[in-house]
């Protein structure tokens, strides 16, 4: 039986920031559908136990021009919407979003505050959704330069 990993989310004009919060996820797949179909699969913990999420964004995105960065603690994903628009809420469907599903409140910003600043990444290494070969998107990710980063932030005690 899977396991769902917990998710955040936030909205600006143009993108979607998701992060999927999971720590030493192996054989991390991603997903991105132009539909806005958003699939993730890994496993971890200290029983390699399987997490997956499916999840239908709520309008078209434009797979080609959004990034991955796999990480130690976490895989973060800047999804372009098709469209530039304020989408009235994140996910299709009438009733509530999954209890795994959280507003990601570090990034999100207000849609009368939006304007052409853009959120520090500090340095992540992303790759292309449309640079990952196939239309299926189930090649497994390497690990980023983050690992290096999360023991510079131990070393210094920064987080």
């Amino acid at each position: 039986m899977s396991r769902h990993p917990e998710v955040k989310l936030a909205q600006r004009l143009d993108k979607i920031y998701i992060t999927v919060q999971l720590p030493d996820a192996k054989d991390a797949k991603v997903n991105l559908e132009p539909d806005g179909i958003f699939t993730f699969s890994a496993t971890a913990g200290a029983g390699n136990s399987t997490y997956e999420l499916k999840m239908d964004l709520y309008d078209k995105v434009n797979k080609e021009a959004s990034k991955i960065n796999v990480g130690v603690r976490s895989i973060f994903c800047v999804v372009e919407k098709a469209e530039k628009g304020w989408w009235k809420k994140l996910l299709r469907g009438d009733g509530k979003a999954p209890h795994y599903v959280k507003v990601d409140w570090d990034k999100w910003v207000d849609e009368d505050a939006d304007g052409p600043g853009d959120l520090d990444l500090g340095g992540m290494d992303f790759s292309n959704f449309g640079n990952m070969g196939g239309d299926a998107m189930d090649d497994d990710f390497e690990d980023s330069d983050d690992e290096e980063q999360a023991e510079n932030v131990q070393k210094t005690g920064e987080d």
